[in-house]
C-alpha cells in the first residue's frame, strides 16, 4: 500500500512538473513538442501574411497586443516569397492542401529563426494565432500596456486540428439581456479557445430579443419586463403600475453588425426562436397567437412562477404555447422566419420545441377538433404535427431546421431535421439511429448556468454540474454512428444571470473543460494535466481582470449519520494536492486548523462548520458556512 500512495505522489509531482515545463494550451493541440528554449521578440517586429480579407480583423488585433500592450512597433509584409524571410513571425497557406490539417488546423513552429504559422485555409490560420497568443506571457492579455515583461515565444514544434466541426455556447439573452457590445465581448472570449458556433436564444417567456418588422409588437411589447431581484421563479407577480421598462432588444441593424462582427471571428451565429413553448413574449405581444382567451390579459414573464413542475413535466399556469391548430400561427411564423433567414447566414435556424406544457391543449375545443380531423392520438402528436409544419417553412426560407431533443415526441421528425440533445445523451442516441444529424448538449455535463461548487456558496440552482463533470464530456457515446455527431456545445441559461461578470464566473473555468472536449482527441485529454493549464489560464484571466469561478479548490460535501444518530460530515476535494481545515467555533480556519482527512464528527451544539482549503500555506477557496441546520436536511 505504501509503495502504492508513494508512486501516486511521485505522478503528481511529475504531472507539476510537466505543467511548469510545458506551454498551458487549451485546449490541448493534436500534437506538440516543446524544446528548450525561447524566440524572444525585439522591439521591432516584422510579420509576413498572405493578404487575404477574412483575415483582416485578425492581423488589426495582433497588432494591437503587439503594439498596445507588449510595446512593440509591428510591421507587416503581405508578401509570401522572399522578403517573407525577414519576418519573425510568419503566416502561410499552403498553396497545396495538406490533408492531415483539413479546414480548420494549423502547424505552429516556434525556434530561433522566429514563429511561422501554417494552414490550408485562413480560418486555420486564425486558431494558430490563439495558440501563439496563449503561448505568450500572460501579460498579453492586459487592456493596457505593461512593462518589465520579457517578451518571448516558447521553442515548439504544433500541429493541430479540431475532433468536432460544431464547437458552440449557447447563449440566453431573451431571460436576461445582455447589450450587442456584450455579445461581442462574448465572442472574443469564446474564440481564444477555438469554439466557432455562438447558439443565439433569442425568445423566451420572459422576452423577444430581435426586431421582426412585420410584427412590431415582439419588441415593442415582448421585449420588457418588470425588473425584479432575487431568485429567479420566486419573484412575486409584478403589480399592474410597475413599470415594464426591463430588457431590451437588437434591431435588425445590431443582428447584422453582430453577424459580422462573428464572421471577422470565424464564428457562425445561429438563432433560436423558441415555438410553440416558451412563447410567451410572443403571446402577450399578439394575444391571437394563443388558444386561451385569457391571453388577451397576459404580460411578459418576468421571473414570476407559472409552471408546475410538481409532476415531473411542465403543467402551464398561464398558457405560454402558440396555437397549432390556429392558421394564424403559421402566418406568423411564415414572416418571423422569413426575417430571420434573411439575418442570419447560418445553415440553421433553431426552433426550440423544448418543454411545451399541453394541460392547456388536451382540453382545448379547437386543439382537440384539429386532433379528430387529422387522427393525431395525443398531445404529443399535435407537437409533431406543428413541428412537422414548421420544418417547411423553415426549409421554404433555405435553412435547414434545428430542435431540442423533444421534437422527437410523436414521431414522424422530418430526415433533413438536426437535433439537440440536452436531457442527457439518450435524445441524440435515439436521434442518430433515427438518421439524424445530432449536437450533443447533455445538462450533466455541459449546461454552464448550473452550480459548480458546493450549494453553501454558490447562487442556488437546482443541479451542480462540476468542472470534472464538464471534462468527462464525451460528445460520441457509445454504439453510435459518430458520423452523425456533428459536435458539442455548452449551454448558458440566463434565468440568474444579472450581469456580464456573473455571465463570466458561470462560463469560465467550464468551458474550458468543454472547449478541449470538442477540439481535442480523448488520447490526448489527462485530468491532472488539464487543471494545471486551468489554473495558467486562471492567471492570465487576473490579468485581463475577467471574472471566473475557484470551485475547483473548494470541497465536495456529503453530510450522513452515523450508528447513533450523529451528524457526520465527509469532506473531499475534485482536485489533488488540497488539504482541507475547517472549525466549529466560529472562527476563520486556515492552514494552522485541523485537517479534514476523514469523516469529521459535529459536535453537539455547533450551528455552524467553517471549511476552507489550501495548498501548503496558500488559502486556494473561499471560505464556505456549512450550517448544521443544512447539514440536517443533507443527512435526510
Amino acid at each position: 500500500m505504501l509503495k502504492k500512495i508513494t508512486l501516486i505522489g511521485l505522478t503528481c509531482l511529475w504531472a507539476s512538473s510537466v505543467f511548469a515545463q510545458n506551454p498551458s494550451i487549451i485546449p490541448v493541440p493534436s500534437k506538440a513538442v516543446y524544446p528548450k528554449g525561447s524566440y524572444p521578440l525585439a522591439s521591432s517586429i516584422i510579420i509576413a501574411g498572405p493578404k487575404d480579407a477574412t483575415l483582416t480583423t485578425t492581423y488589426a488585433n495582433l497588432t494591437d497586443k503587439l503594439s498596445r500592450v507588449a510595446g512593440k512597433k509591428v510591421q507587416w509584409l503581405y508578401d509570401q516569397g522572399s522578403t517573407a524571410s525577414l519576418a519573425s513571425i510568419r503566416f502561410k497557406l499552403n498553396a497545396k492542401a495538406d490533408a492531415a490539417l483539413g479546414n480548420e488546423g494549423y502547424q505552429l513552429t516556434s525556434d530561433a529563426k522566429g514563429v511561422q504559422i501554417t494552414a490550408n485555409k485562413p480560418v486555420g490560420l486564425f486558431y494558430g494565432i490563439q495558440t501563439l497568443l496563449q503561448l505568450m506571457p500572460k501579460e498579453i492579455e492586459s487592456t493596457k500596456a505593461v512593462a518589465g515583461v520579457k517578451w518571448s515565444i516558447p521553442y515548439a514544434n504544433i500541429t493541430d486540428t479540431p475532433r468536432f466541426a460544431w464547437r458552440g455556447i449557447m447563449l440566453d439573452v431573451a431571460r436576461h439581456f445582455f447589450t450587442k457590445e456584450e455579445v461581442k465581448r462574448f465572442i472574443d472570449e469564446m474564440v481564444a479557445y477555438k469554439y466557432n458556433v455562438l447558439h443565439f436564444h433569442l425568445t423566451d417567456d420572459e422576452g423577444w430579443r430581435v426586431e421582426i418588422k412585420s410584427f412590431p409588437n415582439l419588441t415593442k411589447k415582448g421585449a420588457f419586463n418588470v425588473k425584479k431581484v432575487g431568485h429567479f421563479t420566486d419573484f412575486s407577480k409584478p403589480l399592474p403600475d410597475e413599470p415594464r421598462t426591463y430588457g431590451g432588444f437588437y434591431t435588425q441593424e445590431d443582428i447584422k453588425e453582430l453577424v459580422k462582427y462573428g464572421q471577422e471571428r470565424f464564428v457562425n451565429i445561429m438563432p433560436e426562436i423558441d415555438v410553440p413553448g416558451h412563447s410567451m413574449a410572443a403571446v402577450a405581444s399578439y394575444p391571437e397567437l394563443s388558444c386561451t382567451p385569457e391571453a388577451v390579459n397576459y404580460q411578459v414573464i418576468s421571473g414570476e412562477p407559472f409552471i408546475d413542475w410538481s409532476h415531473g413535466h411542465p403543467e402551464a399556469l398561464q398558457d405560454n404555447t402558440l396555437c397549432p391548430a390556429n392558421e394564424k400561427v403559421y402566418t406568423f411564423l411564415d414572416s418571423v422566419m422569413g426575417e430571420v433567414s434573411q439575418l442570419f447566414p447560418f445553415e440553421y435556424i433553431h426552433m426550440g420545441g423544448d418543454e411545451c406544457p399541453k394541460n392547456y391543449w388536451d382540453k382545448n375545443p379547437q386543439i382537440l377538433a384539429m386532433r379528430k380531423e387529422l387522427g393525431l392520438k395525443n398531445s404529443q402528436e399535435v407537437q409533431a404535427h406543428f413541428v412537422q409544419k414548421l420544418e417547411k417553412i423553415i426549409t421554404s426560407k433555405g435553412k435547414r431546421m434545428m430542435g431540442w431533443d423533444e421534437i422527437l415526441e410523436g414521431g414522424g421528425l422530418p430526415k433533413n431535421t438536426a437535433v439537440m440533445s440536452w436531457r442527457g445523451m439518450e435524445g441524440g442516441i435515439q436521434a442518430a439511429k433515427d438518421g439524424h444529424e445530432v449536437v450533443m448538449t447533455p445538462n450533466n455535463h455541459v449546461y454552464i448556468d448550473l452550480m459548480q461548487g458546493d450549494k453553501a456558496i454558490e447562487p442556488p440552482v437546482y443541479k451542480t454540474v462540476r468542472l470534472r463533470d464538464s471534462y468527462a464530456f464525451n460528445p460520441v457515446p457509445e454504439g453510435v454512428d459518430a458520423k452523425l455527431v456533428k459536435g458539442g456545445q455548452a449551454n448558458l441559461w440566463s434565468e440568474q444571470l444579472f450581469n456580464y461578470r456573473h455571465l463570466q464566473y458561470m462560463t469560465y473555468p467550464r468551458s474550458f473543460a468543454i472547449a478541449e472536449a470538442l477540439w481535442s482527441e480523448p488520447a490526448n485529454r489527462n485530468w491532472d494535466n488539464f487543471v494545471g493549464r486551468v489554473e495558467a489560464h486562471m492567471a492570465r484571466f487576473d490579468v485581463a481582470q475577467k471574472k471566473y469561478a475557484p470551485s475547483m479548490f473548494e470541497p465536495i460535501i456529503e453530510v450522513k449519520r452515523n450508528a447513533i444518530g450523529e451528524l457526520m460530515v465527509q469532506l473531499s476535494t475534485e482536485i489533488s494536492g488540497l488539504t482541507i481545515h475547517y472549525s466549529f467555533d466560529h472562527s476563520f480556519p486556515d492552514q494552522f486548523y485541523p485537517v479534514a482527512s476523514g469523516p469529521v464528527l459535529v459536535p453537539k451544539d455547533a450551528t455552524v462548520m467553517k471549511i476552507v482549503t489550501y495548498r501548503g500555506d496558500k488559502a486556494m477557496g473561499r471560505t464556505l458556512d456549512l450550517t448544521v441546520s443544512d447539514m440536517i436536511n443533507r443527512a435526510k
